[in-house]
């Protein structure tokens, strides 16, 4: 499986890192190797001092696809999860002042934890779901879908047209504002319309 994550979806957040936002939805990846499931502990990296923590809406793909339409590309997932990209914001920001690559910035080991799945016919509409993260039980982050820039839909018809989705790939759908730095010793809480699916601490 692999892991595609979209950048800068929400406005708020391209805002408050001074990016532009988007015409075009903003695709990086991440290696299977930096899935982190079941709550385990988030190992904080010694190559970086500024991990942010970036809490996001998750699909998983449920088939094989390529050149997707929009109007059916909500065929191609049917479950969704909380996720974080966690991001060397450090290391981020020197790359991108370079015109580099951000994958050491993204795609290092444990940079994506991710919640059990839920079925989406358990949301009675997809773009009104609150999502949230608390940080040592105080609000962080709090977002949602219906200030998405881009649609699942329209990411999975925009990323398909270029990479094929199989049976199981993630795709990180975008942070809300909010994001921040985490240090060892924090414990990060996960909700879902009041669910609390995450919940695990850095060390």
């Amino acid at each position: 499986m692999k892991i595609i994550a979209i950048g800068r979806n929400y406005a708020e957040h391209a805002k408050e890192l001074n990016n532009p936002v988007p015409s075009i939805p903003v695709i990086f990846m991440k290696p299977d190797t930096a899935l982190l499931k079941d709550n385990k502990p988030f190992y904080h990296p010694e190559f970086s001092q500024d991990v942010h923590h970036e809490i996001e809406i998750v699909l998983k793909v449920s088939k094989e696809g390529k050149h997707i339409s929009e109007k059916f590309a909500s065929n191609y997932y049917d479950e969704i999860a909380l996720g974080i990209d966690f991001t060397a914001r450090d290391i981020q920001s020197r790359h991108k002042e370079k015109g580099l690559p951000w994958e050491l910035a993204k795609a290092f080991d444990g940079s994506a934890p991710v919640s059990n799945f839920m079925p989406k016919a358990n949301f009675a509409d997809l773009y009104n779901i609150n999502f949230n993260l608390d940080v040592n039980g105080q609000p962080r982050q709090a977002g949602n879908t219906k200030d998405l820039l881009f649609s699942f839909e329209s990411i999975i018809a925009f990323v398909s047209q270029y990479i094929t989705l199989k049976k199981g790939d993630l795709i990180y759908t975008g942070t809300p504002a909010g994001v921040a730095k985490v240090n060892i010793g924090d414990r990060l809480e996960g909700y879902l319309e009041g669910q609390k699916l995450l919940d695990f601490e850095v060390k």
